[in-house]
């Protein structure tokens, strides 16, 4: 079998549209619908944004340098694809079948490929003379090298065996991904959601994993020569002391000289302290708490009372903040990456009459954190990143953003 590339149909933009809205009556259960199908089909270097390809066959398709941007590809088969340079940022790919697909080199910022298959797979065209011939696409199936991933969610996607040699996964989540023997030399895999992946046996030479979650990530036999673990997560402590004290009952001394305004209990100073060994802190009294560079990734704080609190260079991604009260709050360099701050409160705090102090987020990375109808009056977001952030309802009047 040799190359079949050449084989491939090319169609007019004119025949796509038509194909589409057949495609649109299809998914709609409506009369005169009929499913696309753009098996073996050259569409490379289309204008497909925004398109409604959920369930399309595009076996086999050549669809490299194509514009895919937003696309909704859900249960879309692309098996034996070739996507490569393709823009896929935002696009919905969830359960899509990609086994054998070519990504080398795309774009899929922020796109959601929940329980993708991305395992090696390989089709053939047939041809009425010489037979069935076998379709590559110039580099060999399956390849990852060179994407960009930054905050794409990966969720439960089998990535066994996948070549993701110098692929950026920043900030991406793969929780619960299956890439045993995977290809991941100098890959980005920077400040990544890896809890419960399979990494056994992968190749992460030269990788970074810097501030990298590795919670329950099974890295038996992975090869990780020269790799970058820096303030990687491992499993949290079951248990914290502080000068021989443990952190519940530090934490519980500074709830109770907050509740009783001195009376009683000690403030706390909790410089880069791992909470989550606390569980939750869901409706804690933690007002004017300084704990700067600490983690409570993924905790439950909805309701938590951080007043004034020192909260700079903290990891807070993914942690419940639904209604926490952070007014005056310092977040500055804070990671808040998909953490959930509906309805919370970052407006300033009054500190006495006719003075006030301003919650500052300045050069925190809010990507695809939820601030909808939070109150962030007069807030700082200088430097922020709010890319993908929902800031619907979210009150910004006189807040300080990026011009």
């Amino acid at each position: 079998m040799s190359q079949a590339v050449t084989m491939l149909k090319r169609i007019g933009s004119a025949e796509v549209r038509k194909a589409l809205d057949l495609h649109a009556r299809f998914l709609a259960g409506r009369p005169g619908g009929q499913r696309a199908s753009f098996a073996y089909v050259d569409l490379s270097g289309l204008q497909l944004d925004n398109a409604d390809l959920r369930e399309a066959d595009l076996t086999g398709a050549r669809l490299n340098a194509a514009f895919l941007a937003r696309a909704k590809l859900q249960g879309a088969i692309l098996y034996g694809a070739d996507l490569r340079g393709a823009d896929l940022r935002e696009a919905d790919l969830t359960k899509a079948d990609l086994r054998g697909a070519c990504l080398r080199g795309a774009n899929l910022a922020s796109a959601i490929l929940v329980s993708c298959d991305f395992r090696e797979g390989q089709t053939a065209l047939h041809d009425d003379q010489a037979g069935y011939k076998l379709l590559v696409h110039q580099t060999k199936v399956g390849e990852l090298d060179f994407a960009v991933l930054t905050g794409a969610n990966l969720t439960g996607s089998q990535m066994s065996g996948v070549s993701a040699s110098s692929t950026d996964f920043t900030g991406a989540n793969l929780s619960g991904v299956t890439l045993g023997g995977a290809k991941l030399r100098k890959a980005k895999l920077d400040r990544a959601n890896l809890t419960g992946a399979n990494l056994a046996g992968a190749d992460l030479s030269g990788a970074s994993l810097k501030r990298a979650n590795l919670t329950r990530t099974d890295m038996a036999f992975a090869t990780l020569a020269g790799a970058d673990l820096t303030d990687a997560l491992i499993p949290p402590p079951v248990m914290v002391y502080l000068d021989d004290v443990p952190l519940d009952q530090v934490v519980a001394g500074h709830e109770a000289f907050c509740k009783t305004q001195g009376g009683s209990g000690t403030p706390a100073r909790l410089a880069k302290v791992d909470f989550r060994a606390l569980g939750s802190l869901k409706g804690r009294r933690l007002s004017a708490l300084a704990a700067p560079g600490s983690v409570f990734f993924g905790l439950d704080m909805e309701g938590a009372h951080f007043q004034a609190a020192d909260l700079s260079r903290c990891d807070l991604r993914g942690a419940n903040l639904r209604g926490a009260d952070l007014r005056g709050a310092k977040l500055i360099d804070a990671q808040l990456t998909s953490a959930d701050l509906r309805g919370a409160d970052l407006s300033p705090l009054a500190v006495g009459e006719g003075r006030v102090l301003r919650t500052d987020l300045s050069r925190a990375n809010l990507r695809h954190a939820n601030l909808s109808k939070a109150n962030a009056n007069r807030a700082r977001f200088l430097e922020a990143d709010l890319a993908g952030a929902n800031l619907e309802g979210c009150e910004l009047t006189a807040a300080e953003l990026e011009a």
